[in-house]
């Protein structure tokens, strides 16, 4: 048997393509048309084929950008991942900013906005930047008109500053409360804390009448109580930062308080027990407060900077002072209390 001749497997290729290219060269010459016309018409048909690819890209929809629902859920991922992480920051007092801003501020704005109806004026006496002592009368038997007053000045303010409330021992002493209160910006209502937070450029708030103004009764609403030593006005003075009189209408009438369980209150360890015409009748449907309509009226700015440093050390002048932004406080409630059409609207 003779050996087998091995035929490469494309041995024969190049002839059938040789030939496929002449039959087409002819069929173009036999059309009428030269030999390198064919070959232009079939460059030419082969354009809008190499061109439709990039055209469908060309054509292709960007994509969509993230919906609001998106964006908030990322967001709040990112939240979570950085609280359960500990990838977030407080200040020396206990001070979470993204906390009170992300959440705190969350849960208050609908009640301030939609429940109270808060209306703010004089937001402009509060200074753009630097230390100030927001000075406020205090009632509403809880004190919700201190946390209102916190989303105002962040709220309305255009600066969105933060405002750094004092808060008497008792807010430390509850469990959880205690942790919020802290979060919050919140810190205990000593001279020392005060001063270093107006020294560091932060906005303080203080409400002088203390559980004697939250707590007292129906019949006394609107009336001031005694403020204190004037120890405000001493901090503000060593600071040099300015005091800023605020009046608040609106927090008197959401728990009317028509007496007060003493012998309880001695019980349980707390300056008071209200008595309300809901509570404690009601349960725990007597505990929700009453829709009033609120304002917060800031007035006009007292400065400090101008006394000596030894002028904190005089008792006549930080007795002048103190009645000074009681009378201011006092006389606002006034006016703005004959400007209410109702109390609910």
């Amino acid at each position: 048997m003779a050996d087998a001749k091995v035929i490469p497997f494309d041995e024969d290729r190049p002839r059938r393509r040789a030939r496929r290219v002449r039959s087409v060269a002819a069929s173009d010459a036999g059309a009428g048309g030269a030999p390198g016309a064919g070959a232009g018409s079939a460059a030419a048909a082969a354009e809008p084929r190499a061109a439709a690819p990039a055209a469908a890209v060309a054509a292709a929809p960007e994509p969509a950008a993230p919906s609001g629902w998106e964006r908030r859920l990322a967001g709040g991922l990112a939240f979570l991942r950085r609280r359960v992480t500990g990838d977030y920051e407080v200040d020396d007092f206990g001070y979470d900013k993204e906390l009170t801003d992300q959440v705190l501020m969350s849960v208050l704005r609908p009640v301030y906005d939609k429940y109270f109806r808060v209306e703010v004026k004089g937001i402009e006496n509060i200074p753009k930047e630097g230390g100030a002592l927001i000075v406020a009368n205090h009632s509403g038997t809880l004190p919700l008109d201190g946390l209102m007053l916190q989303v105002a000045v962040h709220d309305h303010h255009p600066a969105q500053r933060h405002l750094r409330l004092l808060a008497a021992d008792l807010v430390f002493m509850l469990p959880v409360v205690n942790e919020l209160a802290r979060k919050a910006g919140h810190t205990l209502a000593c001279a020392e804390d005060a001063q270093r937070l107006l020294e560091a450029g932060e906005l303080v708030g203080v409400m002088p009448e203390g559980f004697k103004g939250i707590g007292k009764p129906f019949e006394d609403r609107y009336k001031l109580q005694r403020f204190g030593r004037g120890g405000f006005v001493s901090t503000a003075l060593r600071a040099g930062t300015p005091i800023v009189p605020c009046s608040i209408v609106g927090a008197e009438e959401i728990y009317p308080m028509i007496g007060n369980a003493k012998t309880l209150a001695r019980l349980l360890g707390i300056p008071y027990f209200p008595i309300t015409p809901t509570f404690p009748w009601l349960g725990p449907l007597g505990a929700v407060p009453l829709p009033t309509k609120w304002t917060i009226q800031f007035g006009e700015p007292i400065a400090t900077d101008g006394y000596p440093p030894e002028a904190a050390e005089d008792p006549m002048l930080m007795f002048n002072l103190t009645d000074q932004v009681r009378e201011q406080i006092q006389h606002t409630l006034y006016k703005l209390l004959v400007q209410r059409r109702s109390v609910f609207f």
